[in-house]
């Protein structure tokens, strides 16, 4: 199960010198920590265990490691007791008679056990091989300082010698982490949740979103590294009820904002190493998410600069995607520009994406008002036009639930974009809600946090707060309970062992769109 990306290589780009470089003005000074491991452990294979591996303590003590010398196929693995981000480094030594032979090391970083237990070279999966977190070098000369260059997210290390000679063996010692992030896990202020299991979701929420705040808002540190426009609109509201970071997401809008297509349409993510680069993958909901952003901005922050520099660009955002309404005040589907969702593509997503177009356009107005455009009293019409045409469309009475396409298919995408849209009144959103716990759940086929989070979001706005509570706890204590240190990019509870790449060792398990519980929690919990 994956969605679909549409590319066009043809598409032309401006870029705004002045967006650009306020971007670059507000690019934060990361933080750092040197980070040393906890203990040593092994990585065994077990059936009950999160993708068939677990790390259990080892009979060897960290502090004893330099004594621990190893020789050809011998291998150790770290513990660093938390999920990090940055640069490692080890001092390598050789014991024995002299050095005749190249040390050749094996290096695997794990935000996971299995990825240390899954065979690297097993991987035949879609994604690049790329990915796989890990490095074999030749060491011609012992002692050395080993740093590598390349920035890694994990919590295990396995070194692995593949080969010293029968001469001499290979001792380690001093191995730490360097870490970085835009914020320091300190600035979150404390809030008093006296659920055991909802404190310790709302934890591995904030460290998520902490080791994904770096340059930007990265989608996750082990893979893409990369700033997606549908994740930024979650970690921004995240980052609001947490580190209240104003900086760094302002940085990303005028990122965005810097660098839309020349027909106005906003790139779903952009590139910012080695050059600014706007990709040419468009999603529609996620271009109009960039309205949101800015608008839950301005909510935040009242910052009348940011909203006067980036309002033109969301509002001709907002024009080209009115033109895929039809005259019924319909969206109408467009393969070239999708609606993105949710990673499913067995699901029909029209009247979630009409949904996402109202809730977008009552932001429009909202921003529109405060411009003092004009335009905000014809958005404001065109939210009744689209919204009563959702209803008289997708409405269906007989079973009180919203259905999509032309198969009439009910999902609960479509029930929980109206519910956030408010495109029906509060009892009727309840209504609705009561209506898909009862028919949809338990919620299967789904397998982001990102639109589970937008399922539990619509829970508390139609006043489930009890069924909100235990959405949370089923998802993302689900995977607290498997070990997570931070959450998953994807993670589907009825099934443990599902990779969207065909493999545990491509999936990333500290994710940003996997952060939200903390914004829920704060908002509609305590």
């Amino acid at each position: 199960m994956a969605f679909t990306f549409q590319i066009n290589h043809d598409v032309q780009f401006n870029h705004d010198a002045d967006l650009l470089a306020k971007a670059e003005a507000n690019r934060p000074t990361l933080q750092h920590a040197v980070v040393k491991p906890q203990r040593l452990v092994k990585v065994v294979a077990d059936d009950a265990a999160f993708n068939g591996f677990r790390a259990e303590p080892s009979d060897q003590d960290i502090q004893q490691l330099p004594s621990y010398l190893l020789k050809k196929d011998d291998k150790l693995v770290l513990d660093f007791g938390d999920h990090q981000v940055g640069h490692f480094a080890i001092d390598i030594d050789a014991v024995g008679s002299p050095m005749d032979a190249p040390l050749t090391l094996h290096l695997t970083f794990a935000e996971t056990p299995a990825e240390i237990g899954v065979d690297a070279a097993s991987y035949d999966g879609w994604l690049s091989s790329s990915w796989i977190a890990e490095e074999t070098l030749h060491l011609d000369v012992l002692p050395t300082h080993l740093a590598l260059p390349r920035r890694y997210a994990f919590r295990y290390v396995e070194i692995e010698v593949k080969d010293t000679s029968p001469k001499w063996q290979a001792s380690f010692s001093n191995p730490a982490v360097t870490t970085s992030s835009a914020v320091k896990m300190s600035a979150v202020p404390a809030v008093k949740i006296d659920d055991p299991e909802l404190k310790r979701i709302d934890e591995v929420s904030i460290k998520t979103l902490h080791d994904c705040m770096q340059d930007v808002f990265e989608d996750g540190p082990k893979r893409d590294r990369r700033l997606w426009l549908g994740d930024l609109r979650l970690q921004a509201l995240a980052n609001y009820a947490t580190f209240n970071d104003a900086t760094l997401v302002k940085r990303c809008l005028y990122l965005f904002g810097g660098m839309t297509a020349t027909d106005g349409k906003i790139p779903a993510n952009v590139f910012t190493s080695p050059k600014l680069t706007p990709d040419d993958t468009f999603m529609y909901d996620y271009g109009l998410f960039f309205i949101s952003t800015l608008k839950d901005f301005n909510d935040q922050y009242h910052d009348q600069q940011v909203l006067t520099d980036l309002y033109p660009i969301a509002k001709k955002e907002l024009t080209v995607a009115l033109t895929q309404v039809n005259d019924q005040g319909l969206l109408v589907p467009n393969e070239d520009w999708p609606v993105f969702v949710d990673w499913s593509n067995d699901i029909d997503k029209t009247a979630a994406g009409q949904a996402i177009l109202i809730y977008v356009l009552k932001q429009s107005v909202v921003l529109a008002q405060a411009m003092a455009d004009p335009a905000a009293a014809k958005y404001e019409a065109l939210v009744h036009t689209y919204t009563d045409a959702a209803i008289k469309t997708y409405y269906d009475a007989d079973q009180g639930l919203f259905v999509s396409g032309p198969k009439r298919e009910v999902n609960i995408a479509s029930q929980v974009w109206m519910v956030l849209a408010h495109v029906l009144d509060d009892q009727a959103n309840e209504a609705l809600m009561t209506t898909a716990v009862a028919k949809l759940f338990p919620v299967t086929g789904i397998a982001t946090p990102y639109m589970y989070h937008h399922i539990a979001a619509a829970l508390f706005e139609a006043h489930h707060q009890a069924d909100g509570i235990q959405l949370i706890k089923d998802y993302w204590g689900k995977m607290v309970s498997l070990g997570a240190d931070t959450f998953f990019e994807a993670f589907e509870p009825e099934d443990l062992q599902f990779s969207p790449y065909g493999s545990p060792i491509l999936n990333s398990y500290c994710h940003a769109w996997s952060c939200t519980p903390t914004y829920l929690i704060r908002k509609y919990v305590v």
